[in-house]
């Protein structure tokens, strides 16, 4: 085991398979140079400039290379800097990658890794803070991977690298900093497998990503007073462990989605609604939402810190639920 960042978690895992497997490589803007977050640092000099491609500034030009790449018998890893920039190439993910297999009758394989570092960090304002990873949670044909940790990122990463289904990975960037232990040998963590981070039967919260460390701080705060929850990690929301989610709320009753995208047309709604068909009122007897406001994210920190959310909103819904 060795104490990485979050960051160097994932730089690992994409070193690892790599390593394992030739046909494995990475293109992007300034990826050859280490990438923007120096998650590439050191592939130029260990594989070279024909597996450490550096690209043009041209979002669409480097997924459809990837995507053409991957047709051939290559598994890229498709490197977007920021998930903001993926907009510029939205025909070649929702309408060529998500597609092209069931368009070619299983005879196409789009093996890609787009890897997408979304949501707030540092005051970057509203067009490269956006967490719309809900988009593609309804997009046919994409895995939508969420890490909040640097052990999941590592085994996440791996696991994504060698399916054979296109993953559409979102890192953290808030979290870039974080540290986890990873295994000098990283294995693969399934994908549709939450991680349970606290017990409880009070309630269950569910949360990914950037909001994770927010909720389980909530969630630390309401055991300190004596209030204790069954508190998820989902780790990838498409799929997502119904399973998990929806056997702890047949115990508690109640449901709380914690998540950083904004709260109109987010992932937490489709959660709440999957349960509620699952188990019903009977079962179900409240749900809140904690997520952002529908604003654009501002630059300036003051407001932006009004926009984030905060462990006493997580604190605070839960005891609303209760109260209900």
């Amino acid at each position: 085991m060795a104490e990485v960042t979050l960051i160097e978690a994932g730089r690992l895992a994409a070193q690892q398979e790599m390593r394992r497997d030739p046909t494995v490589w990475v293109l992007g803007e300034d990826v050859a140079r280490g990438g923007l977050w120096g998650q590439y640092k050191g592939f130029l000099d260990e594989f070279g400039t024909d597996r450490a491609v550096s690209t043009p500034i041209s979002e669409s030009t480097i997924m459809g290379a990837g995507l053409g790449a991957a047709l051939v018998g290559t598994r890229p890893i498709i490197e977007m800097r920021i998930f903001d920039f993926v907009m510029c190439a939205m025909d070649e993910l929702v309408n060529q990658i998500a597609k092209i297999r069931y368009m070619f009758g299983g005879q196409a394989k789009p093996a890609v890794v787009v890897r997408m570092p979304h949501g707030m960090w540092r005051n970057s304002a509203a067009q490269h803070s956006q967490m719309l990873e809900a988009w593609f949670a309804h997009l046919p044909g994409v895995i939508v991977v969420t890490p909040s940790t640097a052990e999941d990122t590592a085994g996440l990463l791996v696991q994504a690298i060698r399916s054979d289904d296109p993953v559409l990975f979102f890192d953290p960037k808030d979290l870039f900093g974080v540290r986890g232990n990873v295994a000098e040998q990283i294995e693969p963590i399934p994908f549709g497998v939450a991680r349970q981070v606290t017990e409880g039967d009070a309630a269950t919260v569910v949360s990914w990503s950037t909001a994770m460390p927010v909720a389980a701080k909530g969630v630390e705060m309401l055991a300190e007073e004596g209030v204790k929850v069954d508190l998820f990690d989902l780790r990838t929301i498409w799929p997502w462990d119904q399973a998990a989610v929806i056997a702890s709320v047949k115990k508690t009753g109640l449901l709380l989605v914690v998540h950083e995208a904004v709260e109109v047309s987010g992932f937490g709604a489709e959660i709440i609604a999957r349960v509620l068909d699952e188990v019903g009122t009977g079962v179900l007897k409240g749900a809140k939402r904690v997520a952002a406001p529908r604003i654009p994210i501002p630059f300036s920190p003051p407001l932006e810190a009004e926009v984030r959310l905060s462990p006493e909103k997580v604190m605070t819904a839960v005891k609303g639920l209760i109260a209900f």
